[in-house]
């Protein structure tokens, strides 16, 4: 339920004393932090050799297949049926070490019960333990093994594509020494997709005033966090509850498209946005009501640590407030006071 972008997954371990610590599910608090194309850029990337060599592998795959399914594949059609290609499936590698330590292996159905009797007999063993100091000593001598051995594997695949792959004979071959061209392949934007582009602008733009509290709510929630960039597992969860509990009548692929269709009309046209927030409050004022308390439970526990977080939270606590007063007029009754949540969402930045 992220708004578009790209992000990077950041774990933190799970502190009992921050705010919302019952909404982390294990010892790590998951959170994700906004990134762009710089970020990528800065870790370094492929010069022209090395786009060449790529290009003359993928190169080398297509023929490969074309040869493939010219000689070899109405052949293997003709002698296999589904019955053997399902049991070569089956027999793959990559799946075999899965499946041969399951409960699919009749040599290892015995074990799920002395697995039981193990765990109800379990004792724990001294550190000072000869076996256990073997095993500790066993088990560091097979990590850097195995780390050895994937480095050296590593520099030799490395080494054996470079040497393959980078022979100007062999470029040449595949066809990719006749023209002096970038073997990268930009995509270009063609008139039919520009105007599909323009078009959903359109359609965004013109929607910016529809909808009501729960549109609106989802709109002031991306409206106060956008500047910081940062979503946790928090958010979440919180928002899962939000939507089951009003928005139930909504799939999670439809809630999903609702919260980036909000996001996409905050960035084309922010103001006109917020501004429209009241009036789509008001279509509904006890949902906006129920809502408006949700959003600053979630505000209380995501926090809007920044200055210009802060300001935004001030700002859409007064639409509502305004929705809420508006509403109490029209009843007859004499407006609520809002709960202000700027002190919760101050005291629960620790996690930043």
């Amino acid at each position: 339920m992220l708004p578009p972008g790209l992000y990077e997954a950041v774990l933190v371990p799970k502190d009992q004393r921050e705010r919302g610590a019952d909404l982390v599910a294990g010892d790590y608090l998951v959170r994700f932090e906004a990134r762009t194309l710089h970020d990528i850029r800065a870790l370094g990337g492929n010069d022209e050799a090395d786009e060449l060599e790529f290009a003359t592998a993928a190169r080398i795959s297509e023929i490969n297949l074309g040869l493939y399914r010219t000689f070899v594949q109405p052949w293997v059609r003709a002698c296999t049926g589904e019955n053997s290609a399902q049991w070569l499936r089956r027999m793959h590698p990559l799946r075999m070490q899965y499946e041969i330590f399951s409960q699919d292996n009749p040599l290892l159905r015995s074990l799920s019960s002395a697995a039981a009797h193990v765990r109800e007999h379990r004792a724990p063993v001294s550190k000072a333990n000869p076996l256990w100091q073997m095993q500790e000593l066993l088990s560091d001598w097979i990590e850097v093994s195995l780390d050895t051995y994937r480095d050296m594997r590593d520099q030799m695949s490395e080494a054996c594509f470079h040497a393959i792959y980078g022979s100007p004979v062999l470029q040449a071959l595949v066809g990719l020494k006749a023209s002096d061209r970038s073997p990268r392949q930009k995509p270009g934007d063609g008139a039919q997709h520009l105007a599909l582009v323009a078009r959903r602008i359109d359609e965004l733009k013109h929607a910016i005033p529809q909808g009501g509290p729960r549109e609106a709510t989802i709109r002031a929630l991306l409206y106060v966090r956008m500047p910081e960039g940062v979503v946790d597992e928090r958010g979440f969860n919180l928002l899962r509850r939000m939507r089951q509990e009003a928005g139930g009548d909504l799939t999670l692929s439809e809630f999903k498209k609702l919260l980036r269709e909000q996001f996409f009309m905050l960035t084309l046209d922010e103001r006109r946005a917020v501004e429209a927030i009241p009036a789509m409050l008001a279509k509904d004022p006890d949902l906006a009501s129920t809502l408006g308390g949700k959003l600053r439970r979630l505000i209380a526990v995501v926090g809007a640590p920044s200055v210009e977080s802060t300001a935004r939270l001030a700002e859409v606590e007064r639409l509502f407030a305004t929705c809420s007063e508006s509403s109490d007029d029209a009843s007859g009754e004499s407006s609520r006071p809002v709960r202000p949540v700027q002190a919760h969402a101050a005291g629960s930045s620790k996690h930043r």
